[in-house]
């Protein structure tokens, strides 16, 4: 039964976290937000050269992917594409989930002081992105922007550069270049600093767009426009990827760059002189799209089934604990007074903090502290479990607590000890009362699965996310993934209600025969 389970537990996790079977030997693993076309990007299939994105069934393409296929091949390797977020980018090159950076990064002074760079395998120039009917699609200079909206990415050294323009609103950086598009384009922010290849892109993909190149730009150095390969400190590797780089002539690297151009994906236009309404391309993307959005929504439900569950035992076992008398034994009184304070610190941490710096720390953390290295999926639900448990173990010393004393006096009277009274008596009243709680939690795990995206998660946002940067549809994407969390925070009250009401049923049922009898 034990091995049952365990088989049974693993085919989910490969059904639905996609975990890669690969040895790291064979392949180069290199990190990218597969999200910054045309430097990388996330596409359905292999067409153009695209390689595989770990743990998915798509596959990653870009300016990025090709470069990085070249120093792959130099070392008899496979080029396999680890999907970061931009932000997780560094701490999983440092903690050993990726063996280099390939994302349009610059080698900036603050990021040197964290990992090595190889030589520049491209250079670009600072240029904006406005809305093509707006008020500044006529903008030449950067005086023109004065008083209008203007944000960059955050972690980027364009942030930087947005100072430059005198009676700018500088607005606060975000997280990719998908929420910048998504914020342009409903009038959130006038413009965004990006570097020319992106909005090149931007503009071809989607006529809302527009790339403005300024006669009079931003001051900057040429470290900051230059792109490199990040890598870690004293990396063996970094002499044989100078020389693949070195390899790559001026011509050559333009070449690439500009079938990149012509092969990243462009939004999807109507055949039509009308544009579809609202909803018909919100039926169209899922019906383009349901198997990606399964997929993420099954391990959404993974992680929150399995995490609540968890959680809720951890939460039993504390709140049994910590309600248990005091041993009479010095030495034993003393290390459950010591455990007890672990306790406390477990709970005070784990409510105290927000899921999303906890994933950061457990996920990429005890891989560089360590040397431990975790599959994202398992990471996911240990984060979710030992999260939703803190806050179960406070729910159950208050379900505890609720029982009438009386009940104590009487089970004590009878002979039971501490744990007979538990299981027996109040245990299966704390777990009537704390069902509305527990299905709470479960509701909040859905949604709250959604952080894990920083560390790359395929779960139900990340996959919204991924189909959001391929149609630049930001609005009708997000409302498919809006109706989706919907459905399943809905079901799953109604569910926990319907048990509910049998529970309560059925000790009404109880109490009467009792009274009969």
């Amino acid at each position: 039964m034990k091995k049952l389970a365990i088989t049974c537990f693993t085919a989910l996790l490969l059904l639905f976290g996609g975990i890669s079977s690969v040895q790291a030997d064979q392949y180069l693993r290199v990190g990218m937000e597969a999200a910054y076309a045309p430097f990388n990007w996330t596409q359905d299939d292999k067409s153009n050269g695209a390689v595989p994105i770990e743990g998915s069934n798509q596959y990653a393409n870009g300016y990025d992917v090709q470069v990085a296929k070249k120093i792959a091949a130099s070392m008899n390797k496979k080029l396999l594409v680890v999907k970061t977020s931009w932000t997780g980018l560094i701490p999983a090159l440092t903690s050993g989930k990726i063996d280099m950076i390939a994302a349009g990064m610059s080698p900036t002074a603050e990021r040197k002081k964290e990992i090595s760079f190889s030589e520049s395998y491209y250079t670009s120039e600072p240029v904006m992105v406005v809305k093509a009917d707006g008020k500044y699609a006529k903008a030449k200079k950067l005086s023109d922007f004065s008083g209008a909206k203007v944000t960059a990415q955050q972690g980027v050294w364009h942030v930087k550069l947005i100072s430059q323009i005198k009676g700018v609103k500088e607005q606060t950086p975000m997280g990719d270049f998908s929420q910048m598009r998504q914020a342009l384009s409903s009038g959130v922010i006038d413009s965004y600093v990006s570097e020319k290849p992106e909005a090149m892109t931007a503009e071809n993909a989607n006529a809302s767009f527009k790339m403005i190149s300024l006669d009079k730009g931003f001051h900057y150095s040429e470290e900051d426009a230059a792109i490199a390969v990040g890598m870690r400190k004293d990396d063996p590797m970094m002499a044989q990827v100078n020389q693949v780089l070195s390899g790559i002539s001026a011509s050559k690297r333009n070449a690439i760059m500009k079938d990149m151009v012509k092969a990243q994906p462009q939004a999807k236009k109507s055949s039509g002189t009308a544009q579809p309404s609202f909803f018909k391309q919100m039926w169209v993307i899922f019906q383009t799209n349901w198997r990606q959005f399964l997929k993420g929504t099954g391990l959404t439900l993974l992680i929150a089934t399995v995490g609540t569950i968890t959680g809720l035992i951890i939460g039993l076992l504390i709140g049994i604990y910590r309600t248990a008398p005091k041993a009479k034994n010095k030495i034993l009184a003393f290390l459950q007074k010591i455990f007890g304070i672990f306790l406390n610190v477990y709970i005070e941490i784990f409510r105290g903090t927000p899921m999303i710096v906890q994933s950061m720390v457990i996920y990429y953390g005890t891989a560089q502290a360590f040397g431990i290295s975790i599959d994202r999926t398992l990471a996911a639900i240990v984060i979710v479990s030992i999260n939703t448990g803190a806050y179960m173990s406070e729910i159950v010393r208050g379900g505890i607590y609720a029982v009438d004393e009386g009940q104590f006096e009487a089970a004590t009277a009878l002979g039971f000890n501490h744990g007979q009274t538990m299981r027996k008596i109040v245990l299966p009243q704390v777990v009537r009362n704390i069902l509305p709680a527990t299905g709470n939690e479960f509701v909040i795990n859905i949604k709250d699965t959604s952080v894990l995206n920083v560390i790359s998660v395929v779960e139900l946002y990340f996959s919204g996310n991924t189909v959001a940067t391929q149609n630049y549809q930001y609005f009708q994407t997000f409302t498919v993934i809006a109706i989706i969390y919907f459905i399943l925070t809905f079901t799953v009250t109604r569910i926990l209600r319907y048990i509910e009401r049998r529970m309560d049923d059925d000790t009404y049922t109880t109490q009467m025969q009792v009274e009969e009898n």
